[in-house]
């Protein structure tokens, strides 16, 4: 299976051209996005702009300037760092092996100075860059030896990953890794042969790499019940909010389970159970709604690319963002264990809001330099 390939002449972009390509219904869905984080942020915090509102909206504009300026470098830039950023970033995430912050029982950042970094994030989108250019310099993948570098690439870092421990950002990075490899073209042999592999790996998985935290999740996810006032709780309370809203919802800011401070982490992971009690079905089925445009004008983008490596590069960001949105909303609707995903541009949390925008920067720079015809660079890979 292959993206489209549409073929026209390569245009060559003057820096005036490039902004006239800026393709501005992408960042109105984005800014879309940010501005329902806000007002159920200012919820959130009880009808305040601070501390949660007011943070997101100029995180956001600084995030949406980022994004801007990423996408207006040369595609070739990108292509030729693709591998430096990779490299360094498993770097960074060996580092926290050794100098890494711990928080909450995970050591999952580093101080660097005053900043604080979360190499885990950074990671989704160096294993994009990466994967981008291996895949722009062999096509499809039809021979079991053409699998062994992607293999590599996606499982040195998970299993970094997992080391932290961070299975939720683990489970991300496989599924986006494993992702582009499905799109840039396996021969059915092959896909049999990985399913195969997974059907023996998957329980071997499950019953030696998994730690006892884990397993509770598991154990929570099925039978939450069991446990009401302690590991249960969060899904628990989800689940009477969400059903609370109703068809229409209770109103803005009038929440029961979040302003009375039953729901937990309503400004972070549980933030679209708030939009389901307040908005009800209709508002949960608009944002639904807002991701999936976005998603479509991803991989819109993907397919007018006339390189391997930005429809990879387009498309790889848009299945980071899906399955963020996934992994989040069926986190808190009882459909997937708690591992502490946010739902992006809507939670809280700067790290995310950051990464998230310079991905669709790179989707931004594979729409403006769509018509760019890239050297495949075979000799420099393997």
């Amino acid at each position: 299976m292959n993206f489209l390939r549409v073929t026209r002449p390569e245009v060559t972009l003057s820096f005036l051209g490039k902004i006239a390509r800026i393709n501005w219904v992408l960042v109105i869905l984005l800014t879309a996005l940010a501005l329902v984080g806000s007002i159920m942020l200012y919820s959130a915090s009880g009808g305040h702009f601070e501390p949660y509102s007011s943070r997101h909206g100029t995180r956001f504009l600084i995030a949406l300037g980022l994004m801007l300026v990423l996408a207006l470098v040369d595609i070739r830039i990108w292509m030729t760092l693709a591998y430096p950023v990779y490299l360094f970033s498993v770097l960074l995430l060996v580092g926290v092996e050794w100098f890494g912050e711990t928080a909450m029982g995970a050591t999952r950042w580093l101080d660097i100075g005053p900043i604080r970094l979360q190499p885990s994030e950074i990671m989704k989108l160096a294993l994009v860059l990466g994967l981008a250019r291996y895949l722009h310099a062999h096509g499809e993948l039809t021979k079991l030896r053409h699998l062994i570098v992607p293999i590599l690439m996606i499982g040195i870092p998970f299993a970094l990953i997992l080391r932290q421990p961070d299975l939720g950002t683990g489970v991300l990075v496989a599924g986006l890794g494993l992702g582009m490899v499905y799109l840039a073209g396996l021969s059915w042999w092959i896909i049999l042969v990985g399913a195969g592999f997974a059907g023996i790996g998957l329980p071997l998985f499950l019953m030696f790499g998994l730690q006892e935290y884990q397993w509770r999740r598991i154990r929570t996810f099925l039978n939450p019940e069991d446990d009401p006032l302690g590991s249960g709780y969060h899904i628990l309370q989800s689940k009477i909010a969400l059903g609370s809203g109703g068809a229409d919802g209770k109103g803005f800011l009038k929440g029961s389970q979040s302003h009375l401070n039953f729901l937990p982490e309503k400004q972070t992971d549980f933030i679209f159970t708030m939009i389901g009690e307040e908005f009800g079905f209709f508002g949960s089925v608009l944002v639904l709604g807002l991701y999936l445009m976005v998603l479509g004008v991803g991989m819109y983008v993907a397919i007018r690319c006339r390189s391997s490596f930005g429809r990879m590069m387009a498309g790889g960001v848009t299945i980071t963002f899906g399955l963020y949105v996934i992994v989040n909303v069926g986190m808190v609707t009882g459909l997937l264990p708690v591992v502490g995903v946010p739902l992006p541009l809507i939670s809280y949390g700067g790290t995310v809001v950051l990464m998230v925008m310079a991905g669709f920067g790179l989707v931004m720079n594979a729409h403006i330099h769509r018509d760019s015809v890239l050297p495949t660079g075979k000799t420099l890979i393997l």
